[in-house]
């Protein structure tokens, strides 16, 4: 059966307290609109100043069940086969007892299971595919679907689609209240839950990956989800105003800057978490740019790599997605191998993602 928040919330609380010396919990400092708490799970025996280390994603979208059991699956097992000394196995896809080890001393993992734990609950509860969070609707908007700010497009990057994109780029997002899908919220980072996410990455200048894990296509994605990417023109970018008019269109000629080594390292970890993936029972989820999907904005992965754009103090963050599975609320047997599939992907990002670094 899939967790509700409490268990969440629980697991969090007994694993670093079976694991105290290779764990620790980190308050949120945002409660909720529900006035629920969040905290991170950091997964390593070092201390989060000492290495590299990579910020996972669960549940941003309330409906999409797995991602939050899958973190949770993902940690204790690395907590666990550490503990008493073995490696992995998910399907084909295996690790050995070296190899994580190698994770947990020379990483940290920060496990963010669930950013939208009302949207959770709400969706397990009362409407089962219900997406958003639960920011009260506005003053004088009238109907269920006026609740609620879809958090991945709520990020500070290029969020202001109406102004940021041409008319005609189809990017997915809303400036509408009462849009049941996809409402971007009354102002960037808006929302307590998009907040959490970004106190994790201020507070822990060592993240350098971030991955967000959705449901359902399946697919891993990588920046950049505005316009295609393209390497020649540095200042073709995201900062440019002169693109605002036109920012989005495919085919145009003009792109998103991101340099050749970033995209290397970018598709090359991409394709090692695919890789892994699909050993566990042959689905090959795929590699492409997000904006392949659609044409987005306020993004969790492009905020995250945007951030050393916008200001060179910050570290640079590669950002993914995977968009795992075919259905965002599979019985719990198929969800089982969804969330193999997760694990050996997000292993094989801890385990390459240092070497492709340096390369």
């Amino acid at each position: 059966m899939y967790l509700n928040v409490a268990e969440i919330e629980s697991a969090i609380t007994s694993l670093h307290g079976a694991y105290p010396a290779s764990s620790e919990t980190i308050d949120l400092p945002h409660l909720t609109h529900d006035g629920r708490a969040t905290r991170l799970l950091r997964v390593g025996t070092r201390q989060s100043d000492e290495v590299p280390a990579i910020l996972l994603l669960g549940g941003m979208h309330a409906r999409e069940w797995v991602p939050p059991d899958a973190l949770i699956s993902l940690a204790a097992d690395l907590l666990e086969a550490h503990d008493i000394g073995t490696g992995l196995g998910y399907g084909e896809s295996t690790f050995t007892a070296a190899q994580v080890e190698r994770v947990l001393e020379e990483l940290n993992l920060f496990f963010l299971p669930c950013v939208n734990p009302d949207g959770r609950h709400f969706s397990q509860t009362t409407s089962a595919m219900w997406r958003k969070n639960r920011r009260p609707a506005p003053e004088g908007s009238v109907g269920p679907s006026c609740v609620g700010v879809d958090l991945n497009r709520n990020f500070d990057f290029v969020w202001d689609h109406k102004a940021k994109f041409a008319p005609d780029a189809d990017v997915h997002t809303s400036d509408k209240p009462c849009d049941p899908q996809v409402y971007r919220g009354p102002a960037a980072a808006s929302e307590p839950e998009t907040r959490n996410v970004v106190w994790a990455l201020d507070s822990h200048p060592r993240i350098r990956w971030m991955v967000d894990v959705h449901s359902a296509v399946p697919v891993i994605l990588h920046n950049w989800g505005s316009d295609q990417n393209q390497s020649t023109t540095p200042s073709d970018n995201f900062r440019n105003p002169d693109l605002d008019t036109v920012r989005g269109r495919p085919d145009d000629g003009i792109g998103e800057f991101i340099a050749e080594p970033d995209l290397k390292s970018a598709v090359e970890l991409a394709e090692r978490m695919n890789d892994a993936a699909r050993a566990v029972r042959g689905v090959d989820y795929g590699v492409e740019p997000a904006y392949g999907l659609y044409p987005t904005s306020g993004t969790s992965d492009d905020y995250a790599y945007s951030r050393h754009v916008t200001d060179p103090a910050d570290a640079k963050v590669y950002g993914f997605t995977i968009e795992c599975g075919d259905t965002f609320q599979p019985v719990f047997s198929e969800a089982e191998q969804v969330i193999r599939e997760v694990s050996a992907a997000l292993l094989a990002l801890a385990l390459n993602a240092p070497e492709v670094a340096e390369d």
